[in-house]
């Protein structure tokens, strides 16, 4: 009974060993395993790197296509400096108002004893339009000049003076209680009637010159640099469709002002000389001021313009003999992939070099610019080589 016992604690024994030496046997397997495969990679890595270094490629790139890329790399695209013609256009819009308005108003307290005029009237420079009752002016003025009589027959002297003064004072009283027309206009308004009480400075009608209109429009710091007195500006009205009414530039202030965007504007007055008679004060209008004169400039696209790290700009210039050659130039960026040369040893007809060959087809457009007489289609201006 014993043996049988000691058979099979021997069996179960060796089973257990047998186990052990197959899991040794496979992670000495996968441990081999994993060595070559290290190896390899690393074999691989130095084969790699030495045929990179002795053939400028790596070993599983196609020649062909390396060769081809290289080529295209390599290859520089060229422009022509171009000088182009432009007038410069602004755009405005606003409101016209009459050329001059006279609010009338009292200058004296008092019950309005006559009204000369009605609304739409025609009045010329110096017509007398509405008074107040004047007697307590009147009577002071003829008081005093009593006055001045008898200083003069005493023989004061000093008080002749004294009382001249104070009949200037009476006679500007008295011309207090009456209105007269600023200048030759039409009536716009009249808010009184004979008989009223009016309290001085209270307004009773309003007298319009219409023989002109003007408007003020903003031009911004850019645009105003553009701008002069006499240039033209054509205006189109809502009320008169199809039609361009005429405008002059009369008026440039001295001091701007900012806007509430940041934007500094001058305040521009523009005249419509003998407007229509469909025109009104209050009208809105859209236009532009054009410039009389033609302006050049020199254009190149953008991406030939390198920046430097000392701050300033080059341009590589094709050489007489055909070796780029650095241009340091100011420019000034238009948009639309084009630079304004404002500086340097650049002249039309000369050839740069583009240091971004994907954009180096573009149109010529200034923005703000409209194009001469006999300038492409689209093209915002003429230029010329």
């Amino acid at each position: 009974m014993n043996g049988q016992n000691n058979n099979a604690t021997n069996h179960t024994e060796d089973r257990v060993r047998s186990s052990l030496k197959k899991k040794m046997r496979k992670r000495r397997i996968k441990r081999l395993v994993t060595w070559i495969i290290v190896l390899a990679i690393l074999a691989f890595g130095v084969y790699t790197y030495q045929f990179y270094k002795d053939n400028g490629r790596l070993p599983f790139a196609d020649e062909e296509k390396l060769a081809q890329a290289a080529a295209a790399a390599t290859t520089v695209q060229e422009t022509t400096v171009r000088e182009i013609e432009f007038t410069q256009t602004i755009d405005i819009s606003g409101n016209v108002e009459a050329y001059e308005t006279q609010m009338v108003m009292f200058r004296s307290t008092g019950a309005v004893t006559g009204v000369y005029v009605s609304e739409g009237d025609l009045v010329k420079k110096g017509d007398l339009l509405a008074t107040i009752d004047d007697t307590t002016q009147a009577y002071n003025l003829a008081n005093i000049e009593s006055q001045i009589e008898e200083a003069k027959l005493q023989g004061s002297q000093r008080q002749v003076e004294l009382l001249e003064r104070q009949r200037t004072m009476a006679l500007n009283n008295l011309d207090y209680t009456r209105t007269y027309a600023n200048f030759d206009g039409v009536v716009a308004t009249v808010s009184v009637d004979e008989g009223d009480y009016f309290e001085a400075g209270s307004p009773a009608m309003v007298v319009i010159d219409r023989s002109k209109l003007k408007a003020t429009v903003e031009i911004d710091e850019i645009d105003i640099q553009s701008v002069q007195t006499g240039m033209k500006a054509e205006l189109t009205f809502d009320s008169l469709p199809g039609k361009t009414i005429e405008a002059t530039v009369t008026y440039i202030p001295m001091i701007g002002r900012t806007t509430s965007q940041g934007i500094g504007v001058m305040d521009v007055e523009i005249v419509i000389d003998d407007p229509p008679t469909a025109l009104a004060p209050g009208f809105t209008f859209a236009g532009t001021i054009s410039a009389d004169d033609v302006k050049k400039m020199l254009v190149i696209p953008t991406n030939a313009v390198v920046a430097n790290r000392r701050g300033s700009d080059t341009v590589r210039k094709k050489g007489p003999d055909g070796n780029p050659v650095a241009v340091e130039v100011t420019t000034n960026y238009l948009g639309e992939g084009m630079s304004e040369i404002l500086t340097g040893d650049l002249k039309a007809g000369d050839v740069v070099l583009l240091g971004d060959t994907s954009s180096s087809n573009f149109t010529f457009g200034l923005p703000g610019a409209t194009p001469v007489p006999g300038s492409g289609p689209g093209s915002g201006m003429r230029s010329t080589q």
